[in-house]
């Protein structure tokens, strides 16, 4: 498919793995990530899933010098977290967990902490998302309880006991945790941060807030971080982050906020006509855009237009 990363490296047929099979499978991951984040582009998920499946058969047929052995294994780990994350977007759990279980194996085999950890998020996340609330919970508290994180990671895993702690009722706690991650993010990086850390701005902790205010049917306090998390000021925007816009244009339709929903709605047109590749975006804007949902009388005749214009184009990104 046109646009897909092959697998390819500089060893000799017949020879060891080594060193330089380890920089072309990390290559690989930044090729898998950044098709994951190009609008329109080929599909990443079943791209990760032959990408992984060719490093493990080379790996099956020559085994890793034992000197580049954690190396090899670690690059393999970070493959496996990237498959595991691109097929939860693409809302294939079953599979995504799979990967999940072989990163968490590989990076745990090579002392690779930072790959371990971001596949702990993901998992967490997945939990969540999946309506395992008390899952995404324990996960996040097994490694807030280890310690031993930079601010930014820990702000990670403060978001994820948020989420858990308001999927189970505690909104009181939820919010300290919303807080805690904030003062975390505002001492600034850190040297030891891992190489994935990037995407955990402010932005980022006002989008999951306003789903949970969202998800407790309080819109109007959702409106206020949705917002923000929609503009992304902050950092750079990952593939999935126009969840923040779509979940705002959710938050104005109930609030019958029609002004500014047509006007959020009219700023998703041209991006859902470019190509959404998170499945999760597309499923959220199918729900909100596509003909027949009951608007009110009261909407205006041009917000009608705008969401018809909207699922014309989702449609033609699928």
């Amino acid at each position: 498919m046109r646009g897909e990363p092959e697998f390819t490296w500089g060893n000799e047929p017949g020879g060891s793995i080594g060193e330089g099979f380890a920089h072309a499978v990390r290559g690989l991951s930044l090729r898998l990530v950044a098709l994951d984040n190009e609008p329109g582009g080929p599909p990443a998920a079943d791209a990760a899933v032959r990408a992984f499946a060719a490093v493990r058969r080379s790996l099956r047929e020559r085994g890793p010098e034992r000197r580049y052995e954690r190396d090899v294994l670690a690059a393999t780990a970070e493959l496996a977290e990237v498959a595991g994350w691109v097929l939860f977007d693409a809302e294939r759990p079953g599979e995504a967990a799979g990967f999940n279980r072989v990163a968490l194996c590989l990076a745990r085999r090579s002392g690779d902490r930072a790959t371990e950890l971001l596949t702990l998020q993901n998992v967490a996340l997945a939990s969540g998302w999946s309506g395992r609330p008390r899952g995404e919970l324990a996960v996040a508290r097994s490694v807030l309880d280890r310690g031993r994180l930079s601010p930014r990671v820990e702000a990670v895993f403060r978001v994820r006991e948020a989420r858990g702690l308001a999927g189970t009722g505690r909104s009181a706690e939820a919010a300290r945790s919303f807080a805690r991650a904030r003062s975390l993010l505002a001492e600034g990086e850190r040297h030891g941060d891992p190489f994935w850390a990037w995407w955990m701005t402010a932005d980022e902790v006002d989008g999951h807030q306003g789903f949970v205010l969202q998800e407790a049917g309080e819109r109007k306090a959702a409106v206020h971080h949705l917002r923000r998390a929609a503009l992304q000021e902050e950092g750079a925007g990952a593939g999935y982050r126009h969840i923040f816009a779509v979940r705002l244009l959710d938050c104005l339709l109930g609030l019958h906020a029609w002004r500014e929903a047509e006007e959020v709605a009219e700023g998703l047109v041209p991006v859902a006509a470019a190509g959404i590749a998170s499945a999760r975006t597309r499923g959220l804007l199918d729900g909100l855009a596509r003909p027949g949902r009951g608007l009110p009388g009261s909407a205006p005749g041009g917000l009608r237009e705008v969401l018809e214009h909207l699922a014309a184009s989702a449609g033609q990104s699928v």
